[in-house]
């Protein structure tokens, strides 16, 4: 597999790929304890990758069948009499059967893959656990992040890197050598006590969509139960019209772009309160409040929530004339305009308004998926920090901008009709152009040159109140330096 197709590490850690140091030696042996799914793959993948592979099982003859016919199946003490570096891919539980090994085992390197059933189900991680069963062994935690349908399809497959950790340098030098043979990335977490925190990863759910996930399902509850208000409650009072019928599909699609909308906005939000932050402090270096940093670190999902609900709307919307309820409806306004002998129906405004929304609506949800697609990782490391940043805030401002456009033509002149509202409340769309025209608003305002130099200024480490030393060149064609405020 090529280096240009693995992936790039997390940051903040230390990646191994590219180490010269690091490089394996060819036709190594190397050990697996247990003959699990995990194990299996496990055996497959080292395999495939060069390497001897011996597995140790307490039932080699009945488990033989489960492994490649390249792979040498036996008794577990054999298996680690042949190899220095062995993978202990067996649960928690079941380390205890190890201990009779605990001789043949001393000196070896202990990969320990395994993981638990809840989020800090122990007060010590597996690999602690193990290292203080086997105090002779060298235990690197390793590969627990990888699943088996990984290590068989291979890591184009899945998720490329290896978090691996270990009080042991050399250690961990001969697992990441290992990961890389296999096609993965070695991550360096770091010592033994970052094991609790890499077993804790393939456990959490979702965890930096959890806030994002919960803020869309507020936005689209207070938006649905507002519309239900208007649609369905106000008819029903008023008129006594049963208007039930609209909850599943109008009410919904009446409410998704407004939570798409919103969502948008509050995407480049966050950046706006950061700017207005740092020209007050005047400075980049004074820490943003905990919720604005939580905030600007969930844009991403925030926004791909906005996407989503937008495809949403459009797929709704098209199917909005399948409706039987719709069908009634139109045959029933053409009775009524035979009735009334109207020959000509056509409202040339109404029907400028329809054909400008549709069009702006489909520019908008172009452009989200243009942010959307640009978002995920393979897509973005292929895109230099310019390009990025130019799709990302531009385009982005772009897309909410024809997004109000969106909404104002829909809006056209109902939010001057008393018609509209229903319990006295105003018209859903005018909700929604609270925070998106802040957003336009402050941004037009940040792009003014006095604003827009100041900003930039405090972004290259100008600090306000701060001496800063200069130099000038003199009329003899030498530099003098000299000293002035840096809020001049």
């Amino acid at each position: 597999m090529s280096r240009g197709d693995m992936a790039k590490p997390l940051l903040g850690h230390r990646s191994m790929e590219g180490d010269p140091s690091t490089m394996p030696a060819a036709g190594r042996t190397i050990g697996v304890l247990g003959s699990g799914d995990f194990a299996r793959s496990l055996a497959i993948r080292l395999v495939c990758s060069g390497f001897k592979v011996v597995v140790g099982s307490r039932n080699p003859k009945r488990k033989a069948g489960l492994f490649p016919s390249a792979a040498e199946v036996t008794f577990q003490a054999e298996a680690v009499k042949k190899t220095d570096v062995i993978f202990v891919a067996v649960f928690r539980e079941h380390y205890s059967t190890l201990c009779d090994l605990a001789d043949v085992l001393a000196g070896k390197i202990l990969v320990d893959v395994s993981n638990n059933t809840e989020v800090n189900h122990h007060k010590e991680s597996n690999a602690e656990y193990l290292a203080s069963l086997f105090p002779a062994c060298t235990v690197v935690k390793g590969f627990n992040v990888v699943s088996a349908w990984t290590l068989q399809s291979g890591a184009r497959d899945g998720n490329k890197q290896v978090l691996i950790c270990s009080n042991n340098q050399e250690a961990k030098r001969t697992v990441a050598e290992i990961a890389q043979v296999m096609g993965f990335t070695p991550v360096d977490m770091g010592c033994m006590s970052s094991a609790c925190e890499i077993e804790n990863i393939p456990l959490r759910l979702l965890p930096a969509w959890k806030i994002p996930i919960l803020l869309a399902l507020g936005l689209f509850l207070c938006f649905f139960t507002y519309n239900l208000i208007r649609q369905v409650i106000h008819p029903y009072i008023r008129e006594q019209k049963n208007k039930l019928y609209k909850i599943p599909i109008e009410v919904v699609n009446t409410t998704l772009p407004c939570v798409a909308y919103v969502m948008l906005s509050l995407v480049y939000l966050p950046g706006v309160l950061a700017a207005c932050s740092q020209l007050y402090y005047g400075t980049k270096y004074r820490r943003f409040p905990d919720w604005l940093d939580q905030w600007l670190q969930h844009r991403k999902q925030i926004g791909l929530l906005s996407f989503f609900c937008a495809a949403l709307h459009a797929v709704y919307s098209l199917c909005l004339p399948m409706r039987r309820s719709h069908r009634y409806q139109l045959i029933e306004t053409a009775v009524k305009q035979a009735m009334e002998k109207k020959m000509n129906i056509w409202v040339e405004e109404e029907v400028w308004r329809m054909e400008i929304y549709i069009s702006v609506g489909i520019i908008a949800l172009g452009l989200l998926s243009l942010l959307a697609i640009t978002s995920l990782p393979s897509i973005a490391n292929s895109l230099n920090w310019r390009e990025f940043s130019f799709i990302q805030s531009t385009l982005g401002y772009i897309a909410l901008v024809i997004s109000t456009l969106h909404t104002l033509t829909y809006g056209w002149s109902r939010a001057f009709d008393e018609n509209q509202y229903k319990f006295y409340l105003p018209p859903t769309y005018t909700l929604t152009l609270l925070v998106p025209c802040t957003v336009i608003l402050a941004k037009v305002i940040f792009i003014l040159p006095c604003i827009r130099q100041r900003l930039l200024r405090i972004r290259r480490g100008w600090e306000k109140g701060r001496y800063v030393k200069f130099v000038l060149p003199s009329a003899t064609g030498e530099y003098s330096s000299g000293e002035t405020s840096s809020n001049v």
